[in-house]
């Protein structure tokens, strides 16, 4: 039964097509080597934007919503046999909670939206590159606060 659901971290990028998956792994490559340029400011700034940047689940999600509403509305003031396209969403919707793939998936992910783990990937990169993790010392539980301290800042 494992075998059929994907861990949770990779399902989308394991499911992204090897061009797409490429493209996005050399843009996040040459944000974090032109933003690691810039020094602690532009680095701040650039985690601050991070912060924003819609991540491929959440722009699914606006995505699904969007449509489900419409078929409603489009069901109650037109024909009920639009009561199917929000019927469909949800099974799209399960279909990407299972496996990671649904159709508009590799649209989102050829125009280049990333997953939530390929974000991090480069906050945590930006991050190492300002020194957030130099000051970590000492052993097992003391360190515990420092350390989360590096990842929440």
């Amino acid at each position: 039964m494992t075998d059929l659901i994907p861990p949770t971290t990779s399902r989308v990028a394991d499911e992204t097509d090897s061009a797409s998956s490429a493209r996005i792994r050399r843009q996040t490559e040459a944000n974090v080597a032109y933003f690691g340029k810039g020094g602690p400011q532009v680095i701040g700034e650039r985690l601050r934007e991070l912060d924003r940047e819609w991540d491929v689940e959440r722009l699914l999600e606006a995505n699904a919503a969007t449509i489900a509403l419409t078929g409603l509305c489009l069901d109650t003031l037109v024909n009920r046999r639009w009561f199917l396209l929000p019927a469909i969403v949800a099974g799209f919707l399960l279909q990407h909670a299972i496996q990671g793939w649904c159709p508009p998936i590799p649209v989102f992910r050829r125009l280049g939206t990333r997953a939530r783990t390929e974000i991090e990937e480069e906050r945590y990169a930006l991050k190492a590159i300002r020194g957030d993790f130099t000051g970590i010392t000492g052993n097992g539980d003391e360190r515990t606060p420092t350390v989360l301290q590096a990842v929440r800042a």
